[in-house]
């Protein structure tokens, strides 16, 4: 967890213990609250001591409670303000897949300038229908979410209309292991590798391929995106980080830069792309 949403929740934590050491009346303890929420009184401790995040009912009750209904909003704008920023893939996909593709697509709609590096999987813009059904059924399995994989499919390759929009300009980078990684059957990534060198073609993308054999500055870590240079997402195992603050986002910058220098592009590119395909298809 990142210092400064930690900070921020034990932010909001201090003021959750203000509002209930100021409540109207005798001094409301701890126990007190917990009893009239009908809470277990640890959970009324671990709010105020940022060990736990709150949920907007939680935010609600609470301040009905401390006898503040007024500072709900308040409370609410705090939450949101950190919560934004670090999105966990449990609340996100309560739903399933499909919602989390719809926020996506709006960004791309919203973006002129894509920045992209993928270390393990082929970019979900440039990915076909069936190799992205594989991708989406993996992850609800992982993650023990609702499974609307067709739904969520039908989101990802919506996005990939931007592909041919010529105000747009896409710059994705991916390590070679992303070409080679059997997240799905042979038969599947041998037409999601016809379908990555087509895109090599297209005057709107710019398609680098890290080979194993390159010279690295830096390890091909974690993937991430940067939209129009003023906002990164980054996926992790539990959540995604959305990034918006100039310092992160300057990192990120210099990270894809520096990933770009190890890359091969055009015919070099297809030549790498060739070789997993053939490769996979004498195996």
């Amino acid at each position: 967890m990142s210092t400064d949403y930690q900070q921020a929740r034990e932010a909001l934590g201090l003021r959750l213990r203000e509002l209930r050491l100021s409540a109207p009346g005798d001094r409301l303890t701890g126990t007190d609250l917990a009893r009239t929420l009908g809470w277990p009184q640890p959970k009324v401790s671990k709010l105020e001591n940022g060990k736990q995040t709150a949920t907007p009912e939680d935010l609600r009750q609470w301040a009905q409670a401390t006898g503040r209904p007024e500072a709900y909003g308040e409370l609410l704008a705090r939450l949101r303000g950190f919560e934004s920023h670090i999105r966990s893939w449990r609340r996100q996909l309560a739903a399933g897949h499909k919602a989390v593709q719809d926020t996506h697509l709006a960004r791309h709609n919203a973006t002129a300038l894509f920045r992209g590096w993928e270390s393990s999987m082929i970019m979900g813009i440039l990915q076909t229908p069936d190799y992205a059904r594989h991708i989406f059924r993996r992850y609800a399995e992982l993650q023990q979410s609702p499974r609307d994989t067709e739904e969520a499919v039908r989101s990802r390759i919506k996005r990939q209309e931007a592909l041919y929009d010529p105000a747009k300009r896409f710059r994705i980078i991916m390590w070679e292991a992303a070409l080679r990684a059997l997240i799905c059957p042979p038969a599947v990534l041998s037409a999601q590798l016809d379908r990555l060198a087509g895109a090599v073609g297209l005057d709107t993308v710019e398609l680098g391929i890290i080979p194993f054999e390159a010279p690295l500055r830096i390890p091909p870590s974690t993937a991430f995106w940067v939209y129009d240079d003023s906002q990164v997402i980054v996926e992790t195992w539990h959540s995604e980080l959305w990034i918006e603050d100039e310092a992160s986002v300057g990192t990120y910058l210099r990270t894809w830069r520096t990933l770009r220098e190890s890359a091969v592009y055009g015919a070099d590119a297809l030549r790498v792309i060739s070789a997993a395909r053939q490769d996979l298809r004498g195996a």
